[in-house]
Formats: C-alpha cells, structure tokens, sequence
C-alpha cells in the first residue's frame, strides 16, 4: 500500500524515464571501501549491520544530483549470499535495502525539484552457471530472483534496474521473474569489454542481440554498465547502442510503440593497483565530460559504476543542467 500511495503522489517511474535527462547514481561498492568497509565484505548484509553507512551514501547521491538511487542490494540473490552463509535471508536482506534507499530519497530531496527522489531494486548476476555450462536450472533461478524481487517490493521501490549481466539467459529470466509479480519499470544493462574494434560481453553477446532480447521482453531501458571499457571506448559503446536501438525501431511493427530509451553507468576508467587496493583515477571532470558526450549520442538516462562517487555525479549534473 505505501508504494500505491507514494507513486500516487507524483509521476510514475515510467513516465518520468520517457521525458529526457534522468541521472542515476554512481558506485555503491567503492564509496563502502572509500568509509572503512573491508573489501571482501558482504555489501549487502550491511543493510543490517550498518545502514547509517549505506543511507549517507544514498543521501550524499541525491544530494550531488541523482534522479534515483539503487538499493545496495546487487548481490542481495540465494546463490551469491550463500557464500557468504546469507542464503536464508534474502527477503529481509532486499526489504531492509529498498526502505533504506526510500528513506533517503525522502528525507533528500531532488536539489533542483525539492521532489522524492525515486528508488531503483537492484538486481545483479547470480554468479552461477545456468545449464548446460553449469549446474543452475531455470525455474530455480527464477524462483531466487522473485525471491529478491519480492523483498524489493515489500520495501517499496519504484522499479528494478538489473545490472552487469553477461549472458542472454540469465537476463531474460531475471526479467521474467520481475514480470512475474510486477509491472513496475524494469531497466537491463549489459556488461561490455571493448575487443578491437568490437563490444562482447563475457559470455560473448553482442550489442545488438542484447539489445534485441531485452527489449522483446518489453523492458523500460537499455543499457551498459561496468566492463573494461576505457572513456573512449564508452563513447563509442553509446553510439554503437543508439544505431542498434534506431535500427530495431524500424523494424518494430506498429507506429504507437514508445522508443527505446537507453541508459549507460560507465566506470570511472580501469582501475590501477596502489598498495594492493584498486585505484580509479579519472576525475570528475573528465568523468563528466565524457558523459556529456554519451549524452549527446542519444543516451538520456546516466549514472556511474565503479569507481564513481558523489563528486563524480555533481560533476555530471552541473554539465548536464547547465
């Protein structure tokens, strides 16, 4: 009832995605290490041992700019907390996250609208193999991700971003298992490595049959996350995204279908090692002038990954907003 209430009271997720410019967040995993958590640490079990620690994070966010933050939940899935021993508490692990992530958005409000920043489920990969590479059947991924699905919900988000997926399969079902008990808008994203002159994924999908599969499953957005990538390469990565979107446009059959809107989280470059801890070095600025330029290609929804921060995304909202 409280997310029937709250979505009543200003734009829907989805139509809000369909109007331009809407700004994510940038790393939740670096800006933990960035205040003192220990690499290695289950990320998503801080929502229970400190969630000051992840609400300042979600503040400092909206704060620089972000339209939405995600719920620190990315591995918050059956198969990647069983090894940490967190196999059992996947619904409460995902609920805690989503009121979380609510509570910041608010009690932050937008810096430019004074409006409730909206609250994006996260869902990442489940780390495991699906058959016949692996051991993993369908139905039981499936029932693992409407398992955090249901979690998210209950601690009412206003959509699903799944992210740095790297085979066709897991993603369809993963975006099965959120259409399986809502409708709300769901956004996929495809973790790329730049290859010559080419963009696979890891399990050796490319751009236009990712783009392909996820929208044919009637997803709200597109997009890219993570990978090797350097700036550059992420620039020509959203390019490469808009002619393929264009080109699956056409061939769409009726006139009324809305277009495909694409979002991109790119690093903050590759990292480097100093002192055994991976350092990103791109600057805010270069950050955001780079983003500028995805911008400019056709991409109206941006935020970071890894090694991005708060400084990362004011950057991007000043050039943006200018």
């Amino acid at each position: 009832m409280r997310n029937m209430e709250f979505n009543m009271s200003r734009i829907n997720l989805k139509d809000r995605l369909k109007e331009g410019l809407f700004l994510l967040d940038g790393a939740m995993g670096t800006e933990l290490i960035a205040r003192g958590v220990a690499p290695g640490t289950c990320n998503d079990y801080l929502n229970f041992e400190s969630p000051d620690i992840v609400f300042d994070i979600h503040c400092a966010y909206l704060r620089a700019g972000s339209d939405a933050v995600l719920t620190n939940t990315f591995g918050a899935n059956k198969y990647a907390l069983a090894r940490y021993g967190f196999a059992a508490e996947v619904a409460k692990m995902n609920e805690a996250g989503a009121k979380i992530a609510r509570r910041a958005a608010g009690e932050q409000k937008h810096v430019l609208s004074k409006a409730e920043g909206y609250v994006l489920g996260d869902i990442g990969p489940s780390g495991d193999f699906l058959q016949p590479l692996g051991d993993l059947q369908p139905r039981q991924l499936r029932a693992a991700y409407a398992e955090q699905v249901n979690g998210l919900l209950a601690g009412s988000v206003d959509g699903f971003i799944i992210e740095t997926m790297t085979a066709l399969d897991e993603a369809e079902i993963a975006i099965e298992a959120i259409r399986s008990v809502s409708q709300l808008a769901v956004l996929v994203s495809f973790s790329f490595d730049h290859t010559g002159s080419d963009f696979r994924t890891m399990m050796g999908v490319d751009v236009e049959s990712a783009i392909s599969e996820a929208v044919s499953l009637e997803v709200d957005a597109v997009g890219f996350n993570c990978g090797t990538a350097s700036l550059d390469a992420y620039i020509k990565l959203a390019h490469r995204y808009v002619s393929a979107t264009e080109a699956l446009e056409k061939q769409r059959v009726t006139s009324h279908e809305s277009r495909i809107a694409i979002f991109a989280e790119p690093n903050a470059g590759n990292p480097e090692l100093t002192d055994n801890k991976p350092v990103y070095k791109v600057s805010p600025e270069d950050f955001a002038a780079a983003a500028e330029k995805i911008h400019s290609a056709g991409v109206s929804i941006i935020g970071g990954c890894c090694g991005t921060g708060p400084k990362h995304i004011a950057a991007l909202s000043k050039k943006l907003r200018k």
